[in-house]
Order: structure tokens, then sequence, then C-alpha cells
């Protein structure tokens, strides 16, 4: 089975193009690539960022999937309005899985940018996702709204649903408690996937490695629900061994689901 990823490169290899490809290596997805930007990055931080072109983003993904019988897509970072736009006009003709890891970073304060990205976002890529994975600060943005309650998550996952998106994953690192929750959400119900939170500063990476594992699991034809449980799986396993390098925020540890034959106790409740 064949995934591919479009997202910015991590030069430390704990986030991105290099998680992403890790991670469906460990999970037997043979994995294709988009680059979007280039950074000089390590645990410790982002300590510059090199943006490819708009047009030599579009050049590579349809390169891929000129060629390769792509059967799951992610996005990560895609940096600015433009690359959004020219990756749409590719993605809405592909008719497999497309998961939006809606990556926000920070662009020294050029704010209109950041606007016209996430409006981009908004009104383009998400009408044509599978599945959206916010984690909490990144659904303020694309909502404009507080998100910390029960009531907040609920509301912030309708809206999101409302643009579009068939599946929403309302992802709880962020918030506090013994135990981390993630909720997905879509048109009609939703369920909550719980595992034990892990105290460690060793999370660099960790969206891109849950949405990565996400769409490897789908590209081998896992059903949605059964493909989001391995994926909780897959993180909380990454977390829960650390590989305790880098002087900063290190990276998870990508091999640890083989290791532990996916072995993980995840409570599900359906509601």
């Amino acid at each position: 089975m064949i995934a591919c990823t479009i997202a910015g490169s991590d030069s430390g290899g704990g986030a991105g193009i290099q998680a992403d490809l890790k991670t469906f290596q460990e999970l037997g997805v043979f994995g294709t690539s988009v680059i979007t930007a280039l950074t000089a990055q390590n645990t410790t931080g982002v300590h510059g960022i090199f943006p490819i072109t708009a047009s030599f983003v579009q050049a590579q993904l349809k390169a891929v999937l000129d060629d390769f019988d792509v059967k799951a897509i992610k996005t990560g970072m895609l940096f600015d309005a433009g690359i959004i736009e020219g990756v749409v006009a590719l993605l809405k003709e592909q008719q497999v899985p497309l998961i939006v890891d809606p990556v926000m970073i920070a662009k020294g304060g050029a704010s209109l940018l950041q606007q016209q990205e996430i409006r981009a976002m908004k009104e383009q890529l998400l009408p044509i996702a599978t599945i959206c994975t916010p984690n909490i600060p990144e659904a303020e943005v694309l909502t404009g709204r507080t998100v910390q309650t029960k009531q907040q998550i609920d509301q912030a996952a309708g809206e999101l649903l409302a643009l579009g998106v068939q599946c929403v994953v309302m992802k709880g690192g962020h918030l506090d408690g013994e135990l981390a929750t993630d909720t997905v959400y879509w048109n009609g119900g939703h369920f909550t996937m719980t595992t034990p939170r892990v105290q460690t500063k060793d999370t660099h990476g960790t969206g891109c490695t849950f949405s990565a594992a996400l769409t490897a699991q789908l590209a081998k034809g896992l059903l949605m629900k059964e493909a989001m449980i391995e994926a909780k799986k897959f993180i909380h396993l990454a977390i829960s061994n650390p590989l305790s390098i880098g002087q900063g925020h290190g990276p998870t540890n990508h091999f640890a689901y083989k290791c532990a034959e996916g072995k993980c106790e995840v409570l599900i409740y359906e509601s």
C-alpha cells in the first residue's frame, strides 16, 4: 500500500515529513512525499524556514499522483494560501481518504498572511477533507473561539463539520487531567478514545505522528474507527517509550508500536 504526506521538512527528524515517513514505514506502508518548506529545526525549536514555491509543491504532488496508486493522503504544514490552493486543485479530483492535520506555524507577526492561510484552509481544504485532526490551540484558531470545556469542544467540532469535513478528531493532549482523551465526531455521533496521560517533555511531532499513523492504517484498508484506535495506540506507545534524545522537547519513539506488537489498551466510550 502507498500513502502520501504533504508537509514541511524537519531537519531534527521528529516531526513533519520525517515523522510521517517513519510512521508509514513502521506500519508497513510505502511513503511518498511532497515538501512544502524546509526548516532549520531541532528539539529546541524552529530556527529558520525556507518555503517552497506553490508551483513546485504542485509539481511534486502531480508527479506522485501520476505514477503511484496512492491509497491515502495527509497534509501537515502547508505554509501559505498559495500552496493550499495549488494542493486543493489536484486533491479535489482524488477519490481517496484525505487527512488534514491543520498545523499552524507562527510567521513572525505576518498576521495577514496567517489569516489568508486560515481562510484558504477553511474554505478550500476542509470541504474536501475526510478527517481533520486539530489539537485544542488549532481548533481555537480555526473556530475563533475558546475551546476548553466539553461543551466548547462539542461546539468547535460542530463548526468544523459544518465546513464540509466528514470527520473531526478533537485531540485532548493540551487539556489537563490524568487521562488523554481524543473525541471523534461525525455528522450523527461521536466516540472517545482514552489512554493514561504520560508526563514527559518528549512530545515533539505528536500531531504529525498520530495523523500519519491514521493515514497509514486507512491506506491499508482499515475501517475508520479501527484506524483511529490503532493510531491512538501508535502515538500513546510512541510517547510512553521516550528516546530521550536532544536538549529540548525530544521526538516521540516511532519504533515503539512495532516493538510492543501494537499492544496498548485504549478505552472507548460510545455515545
